[in-house]
């Protein structure tokens, strides 16, 4: 059971969470037209009285970048008021994940995305680690990745995490923890919820926006921060052969942080992580605000 936050925005208001209902007649609930954000927030370690949001920006304008695929015009500019708004209200003392969700709210048995109406709401829960740090076990996964051309795949559509959905449970049935997806290429292109990154001979590798990726905030975070940190990091496509004799693999996203893999098929993987474990420490650092040279990508909001 889930610890949900006590109180979540819905209909143009603050109301408590177990208040917040739609009809099973939502338009949305039956065609998948919607789109959602998620981000991680926790208590100022240095400060109780403040709350920190790691890229707030970032998740906000990629959240109204998604609402316009579905002809929803929300600025990200309400949605970060409407967030702050809800972290002062809700005062978390512990880490939590923040979930803000757009789509069309209307009643209606007819899928299309004009003529009908949308809505906006955000709730929150209580969030620890997402995925084991000590390491997860991974498949290939017999579902592939949508591409772009049938789906847009610039948005975080929630009707697109039915193929996410179904490799996630092919994995865990079959005795791991993770899938990894191929694209229609035959090419590497994503984790179930996360993007994925190999090291070989000290250089980090993921697939890049042509792979039919997810433009993931915390996948972009760590190419900058492994370029600062003078690792050579490379966007280009990458072959199945590659995950089984790499040095490293671990896996992004808000849920999952960094993640190392320990075993992809029947290949396990070096328990030595020098890069993953050094990524790891410097995105800790950022996020909880020891970072001087990250201050702008870390928001920080006042419960007093």
């Amino acid at each position: 059971m889930h610890d949900f936050l006590p109180v979540a925005y819905f209909e143009n208001q603050f109301v408590p969470f177990n208040q917040a209902k739609i009809s099973i007649a939502t338009h949305a609930l039956h065609y998948g037209t919607g789109a959602f954000g998620g981000l991680r927030g926790i208590p100022d370690p240095q400060n109780p009285k403040q709350i920190l949001l790691f890229r707030l920006d970032r998740h906000c304008q990629r959240l109204s970048n998604s609402a316009r695929l579905l002809h929803y015009d929300l600025s990200a500019d309400k949605i970060q008021q409407v967030i702050a708004d809800f972290v002062q209200k809700n005062k978390p003392a512990t880490s939590f994940y923040i979930r803000p969700f757009v789509y069309t709210s209307d009643l209606g048995i007819a899928p299309r995305l004009h003529n009908v109406q949308k809505d906006f709401f955000v709730y929150g829960l209580e969030l620890g680690d997402y995925l084991s740090p000590e390491g997860v076990s991974c498949r290939i996964s017999s579902w592939y990745r949508q591409e772009d051309r049938s789906l847009p795949l610039r948005g975080k559509i929630s009707g697109a995490y039915i193929t996410s959905s179904l490799a996630k449970t092919e994995a865990v049935e079959s005795g791991f923890d993770e899938a990894i997806l191929m694209n229609s290429q035959g090419k590497v292109s994503e984790a179930s919820g996360m993007n994925i990154f190999i090291v070989r001979n000290g250089e980090i590798f993921t697939p890049g926006y042509e792979q039919d990726i997810l433009e993931g905030i915390t996948r972009g975070s760590v190419l900058t921060i492994a370029r600062n940190l003078g690792i050579k990091a490379t966007e280009r496509s990458i072959d199945k052969s590659e995950l089984f004799i790499a040095d490293e693999v671990f896996l992004s996203g808000t849920a999952a942080k960094i993640t190392p893999v320990s075993r992809i098929e029947n290949f396990k993987l070096p328990t030595h992580r020098p890069i993953t474990d050094k990524l790891r420490e410097k995105l800790s650092a950022i996020t909880e605000n020891r970072d001087p040279e990250y201050k702008d990508w870390v928001f920080a909001i006042s419960i007093e």
